[in-house]
């Protein structure tokens, strides 16, 4: 379904509403963004629930598949509670998820379905919510993600690769494509037979968290640059 017409549309209009929404947090911040943050989590939490509820309408359940130990599930839930408390760290992980992860499954989408089905819809609105999600809290709200964030999200992301190994092996699932790449071309695609790939999408994780960090260290050190040169300045009238 790469770069069919619906994926690019659903691409764009989810491009949209993100937009309008950054730009509207910060032109005119208020109270109405925590009632927008509170509804958005809302609505990431219903839509992942309606997802198990699907599987299991649908008879699709199954421990090698359904278990919430994809990254963008547990970013799904994640990313609810961001919106909710506004905490540092899941900030963090909602922000370094979203935008290095959940963005490529917009961009190269791992479903066969076509809209308007219930999974074409559901699968959309996750990522899209996330992506989203992610830039209102940091860039409409302007919460910054901490110094050191970018290492410490992905030292999280490598203990949450090992619990989907140990899945991987009880289910014989491939929970974070860490036994096969996904069915649709990808990133990892290019990064060599297994197990190169993994290798080279943790040190790829790694370079885009510590790209997605450095315009805020950057910003820290700029806004910081006249109390530096102030204190730099000799005193005078002292004697």
């Amino acid at each position: 379904m790469n770069l069919s017409t619906e994926h690019l549309v659903t691409v764009a209009v989810t491009l949209l509403v993100i937009a309008v929404l950054v730009l509207a947090a910060r032109m005119r911040p208020g109270t109405w963004t925590v009632v927008a943050a509170r509804t958005l989590a809302v609505i990431v939490l219903v839509n992942e629930a309606g997802w198990w509820v699907w599987l299991y309408l649908s008879h699709s359940l199954s421990p090698s598949y359904a278990l919430p130990l994809q990254l963008c599930d547990v970013a799904a839930g994640v990313t609810a509670a961001a919106l909710w408390f506004r905490t540092p760290i899941l900030v963090e992980l909602t922000y370094f998820w979203g935008i290095a992860g959940t963005a490529n499954g917009l961009i190269t989408p791992d479903i066969s379905s076509h809209f308007p089905s219930y999974s074409f819809i559901q699968y959309f609105l996750q990522h899209g919510a996330i992506v989203g999600s992610a830039l209102f809290l940091v860039l409409g709200l302007g919460i910054s993600p901490r110094p050191w964030s970018s290492l410490r999200v992905f030292g999280l992301t490598a203990l949450l690769t090992v619990v989907d190994a140990f899945a991987n092996l009880l289910t014989g699932g491939n929970y974070m494509y860490l036994r096969s790449t996904p069915g649709v071309r990808s990133l990892l695609n290019v990064m060599g037979p297994w197990p190169w790939y993994v290798v080279g999408a943790a040190v790829l994780a790694l370079a885009l968290f510590l790209l997605l960090e450095l315009p805020f260290r950057i910003a820290d050190r700029v806004r910081a640059r006249p109390a530096v040169e102030a204190a730099r300045q000799p005193l005078s009238g002292r004697h």
